[in-house]
């Protein structure tokens, strides 16, 4: 009986290993290739002079981080579902599926972020009180925050670009929780760049998309129950869109 029960004992503890194994290569893997797919948007930001003036050209430096999140959302999701662990084919498969669809979202998000950037560098020069920048701040907050409930959306679900845009507003306020959890990550992601600095938050924003993407579980569940009719949501397979 006792070697029974030790036999048992190893057997589970080698699953544990296993399975530990198992997640840290993934995040490893997703981490190196997130790394890899926004050194675009690195490169050019190191071509900026760190000057006031150019505070309206790094949200435009970032268009190509959205694809590259969207992958690594779509692959950290597969860990939990793939029979094999083959994370540099989900990051991939993740990556070509939402690259059209993200890059809708971001271009014009950022846009609109830069025009902010630009409005907040400029308050003086426009004779406007400082008061002006809270709100231009809370323009900001609100429009990172619908960016990345648009960017779980479209990394999941085959919806049209103005159904994606729809649903990250609602969201926002009819998901107070998820959006609190965002504001979190948000007010963490900006504090490592305060004390460390930018290269930090690019080496381990793996770690960020995995909370992100626990943050938004409830979001995707309830898109999932409310506007698609597959219990498969998961890109690329579902071809599923909203009236």
């Amino acid at each position: 009986m006792g070697d029974v029960t030790a036999t048992a004992g190893h057997a589970g503890g080698a699953a544990r290993l296993a399975r530990v194994t198992t997640g840290a290569y993934w995040y490893v893997v997703v981490g190196v290739l997130l790394c890899a797919a926004s050194l675009p948007s690195v490169a050019l930001l190191l071509l900026l002079d760190r000057v006031a003036a150019n505070a309206p050209l790094v949200p435009l430096c970032l268009v190509p981080y959205g694809p590259a999140l969207s992958a690594a959302l779509y692959a950290l999701r597969e860990r939990t579902r793939a029979e094999a662990p083959a994370p540099a084919r989900a990051f991939g498969r993740g990556y070509a599926s939402g690259f059209a669809d993200v890059l809708r979202l971001w271009v014009p998000a950022t846009a609109g972020l830069a025009v902010v950037a630009a409005g907040a560098v400029n308050l003086t020069a426009a004779g406007l009180p400082g008061s002006y920048a809270v709100v231009l701040a809370v323009v900001a907050t609100l429009v990172v925050l619908w960016l990345l409930d648009a960017t779980v959306i479209a990394t999941f679900f085959s919806f049209r670009a103005r159904d994606v845009a729809r649903l990250a507003a609602h969201y926002l306020v009819a998901a107070p929780r998820v959006t609190v959890g965002l504001v979190a990550l948000v007010v963490v992601a900006a504090g490592v760049v305060w004390l460390t600095s930018e290269a930090v938050l690019w080496l381990f924003a793996v770690v960020g998309v995995a909370s992100w993407l626990r943050v938004a579980r409830p979001l995707v569940a309830d898109v999932a129950a409310r506007f698609t009719t597959s219990t498969d949501i998961t890109r690329p397979d579902t071809d599923t869109d909203t009236d």
